[in-house]
């Protein structure tokens, strides 16, 4: 599987509940934290989620 490396950029304060726990899921705490992360379909649906506070580039 491709490899993905998420990096948050914006805030969650003010989210709905359901991006917070999102971000928490993909396991993003704090604004230009970065994770590295298999690109399954479940990851991938959550990126879309809550693709405008976060960067994603392909390893």
């Amino acid at each position: 599987m491709k490899k993905l490396r998420i990096k948050q950029v914006r805030s969650i304060i003010g989210r709905p509940a359901r991006q917070k726990r999102t971000m928490e899921a993909l396991g993003l705490r704090r604004i230009n934290h970065t994770r590295e992360v298999e690109a399954t379909p479940q990851i991938m649906g959550m990126i879309e989620h809550v693709k405008h506070l976060i960067t994603v580039e392909e390893i």
